[in-house]
C-alpha cells in the first residue's frame, strides 16, 4: 500500500464511516431476491494461510484492503453474505475497494491461524467473521467489529453494502 493510500486508510478510522467511499445502491432490497441457489464460497481443502498470503500480497500490489472471510458452507449467514457480494452493484465496490479471500473454519475447529494472527485468540464469535487488514502495516482496520456480519441475514441487501464500505478510504 502507497503511504498517501495508508494515510487515507488511518483517516478513514479516525473519520469512521464518514471518510468512507460511499456504499453502492443495491438493486435488491430483500436476500430473498438473491440468485439461488446460495453459494458454497469456502473451500474445504484449501491452504488458508497461503490463500491469505497470496491475496495479501495482492491487495498491497493493488492498493486494496485484504478482506478475510471466515466461515462455513453449511452457515446460512455466509452463504448470504457471499450471494450478496455476487450482485452487481456490490461486486464492482468490492472488486475496486478489497482483495477477497475466504477461509474455511469448519466448525470452529480449522484454519484458526489465521484470526490467530491478527489477535484473535479465543473462539470466534460467529461466522462469517470479516477481517478488514490494511496489508502494507497486516493490521486490522475493522478490529472490535469482525463478528458484526454474523447474522447477516436479519440485515439488508444494503445494509451489508454500507458495512463494507465503512471500512473503505
Amino acid at each position: 500500500m502507497t503511504r498517501p493510500l495508508a494515510a487515507a486508510v488511518a483517516l478513514a478510522l479516525l473519520a469512521g464511516a464518514a471518510g468512507a467511499a460511499p456504499a453502492p445502491r443495491m438493486g435488491i432490497t430483500s436476500f430473498a431476491q438473491l440468485k439461488t441457489p446460495l453459494p458454497y464460497p469456502y473451500d474445504e481443502k484449501a491452504d488458508a494461510s497461503a490463500a491469505v498470503a497470496t491475496a495479501k500480497a495482492r491487495a498491497r500490489d493493488h492498493h486494496k484492503l485484504l478482506l478475510i472471510d471466515l466461515g462455513g458452507n453449511w452457515c446460512p449467514d455466509c452463504r448470504i453474505l457471499a450471494g450478496t457480494m455476487e450482485e452487481p452493484e456490490l461486486r464492482a465496490f468490492v472488486d475496486a475497494h478489497y482483495e477477497v479471500v475466504t477461509v474455511d473454519v469448519g466448525r470452529f475447529d480449522k484454519n484458526l491461524q489465521i484470526p490467530a494472527h491478527y489477535g484473535i485468540i479465543r473462539r470466534l464469535e460467529g461466522v462469517p467473521s470479516v477481517l478488514v487488514v490494511d496489508p502494507a502495516t497486516d493490521r486490522l482496520v475493522d478490529a472490535g467489529h469482525i463478528s458484526a456480519l454474523s447474522d447477516a441475514r436479519h440485515m439488508s441487501p444494503q445494509a451489508l453494502a454500507d458495512w463494507l464500505a465503512q471500512w473503505t478510504p
